[in-house]
């Protein structure tokens, strides 16, 4: 059976945690290597993970890339312009193309069907880049990053500030496997789906006020307000000012609260420069941690862990 990680619950709390352990090791395994030599191991040596963009992307670009080399195996960058997905050809019809020249697909795009439908008929494992719905490899860095840190997932508040968006779903679907407890901040339009919410058995809740998401937070999350392909709307950026990550709202949050943000950053919109780039942000082991979550995702597709 393939093995898809079109999201967090494709793996659950076993193969996620697999996962974890998994990057933490090979990470620490590797200390002080150069970023192009490969594990000892080369689990994945003669493989090809062919990724897709229909987006953007600095980090979820390298890391893949990068994953692909240093567990012995090699990548296929492909944008959607210079391919014949630009062209009109389906989805479908890329997903068989794909499947008989290499062993994965990493798939970056913006709705939801299209990666599910690019799953349906590779015969391949398929990862979620990112979708307009989820960003589950981003969450997995995120965990990642908490555990480096030495915060246990079980009982840890996280307080989410801002727009109700992909990644705040996946940060709710991660709340529901690992038994931490998220409270999301977002203004009135600007709210994740009530079915979201209601999936994450308890674990998830709304509220209008920054301040009180934040109180007593262990973990401090943004992500920014204006998402690719989105017009720069004054409108959002009216709606969610109040919402910004400042030092007076970080004061709220527990003294060895971390803060977190998936990047790319706009310092003065979502989050002040003196706090994402003050002693508790962890956004560059974050940054760096995509690459080690990715290598330990593509592992488990493969059926290596987990």
């Amino acid at each position: 059976m393939l093995r898809h990680f079109l999201s967090l619950s494709d793996a659950g709390a076993d193969g996620v945690a697999a996962i974890l352990a998994d990057a933490l090791d090979r990470k620490a395994a590797r200390a002080g290597w150069p970023k192009g030599r490969a594990d000892a191991d080369t689990p994945l040596a003669g493989h090809v993970l062919a990724c897709v963009f229909e987006k953007n992307s600095t980090r979820t670009r390298v890391s893949f890339d990068m994953a692909m080399r240093q567990l012995g195996g090699s990548a296929l960058v492909l944008d959607s312009g210079t391919t014949q997905l630009g062209r009109g050809e389906t989805v479908a019809d890329t997903a068989r193309v794909l499947s008989g020249y290499c062993d994965a697909i990493m798939c970056r795009t913006d709705d939801h069907a299209k990666l599910e439908e690019m799953a349906a008929f590779a015969s391949v494992p398929v990862i979620n880049g990112l979708t307009d719905a989820s960003h589950p490899c981003q969450i997995v860095a995120d965990l990642l990053t908490l555990l480096e840190a030495g915060k246990a997932l079980p009982g840890l508040k996280v307080a989410w500030l801002g727009d109700g968006n992909n990644v705040l779903a996946s940060f709710v679907e991660a709340a529901a496997l690992f038994h931490f407890d998220l409270v999301a901040a977002c203004p009135q339009g600007f709210q994740p789906d009530d079915a979201l919410i209601a999936r994450a058995g308890g674990r998830a809740r709304v509220v209008a006020s920054p301040r009180e998401a934040v109180e007593g937070a262990d973990v401090v999350v943004t992500d920014t307000w204006i998402s690719m392909g989105q017009a720069h709307a004054e409108t959002k950026l009216a709606a969610l000012a109040p919402y910004q990550v400042d030092a007076d709202l970080m004061s709220a949050a527990k003294p060895d609260a971390a803060f977190l943000h998936c990047l790319p950053a706009h310092r003065g919109e979502e989050v002040a420069a003196d706090v994402i780039d003050g002693p508790q942000s962890l956004i560059w082991p974050e940054a760096e941690n995509r690459l080690h979550a990715q290598k330990s995702i593509l592992r488990w597709c493969f059926g290596q862990i987990g």
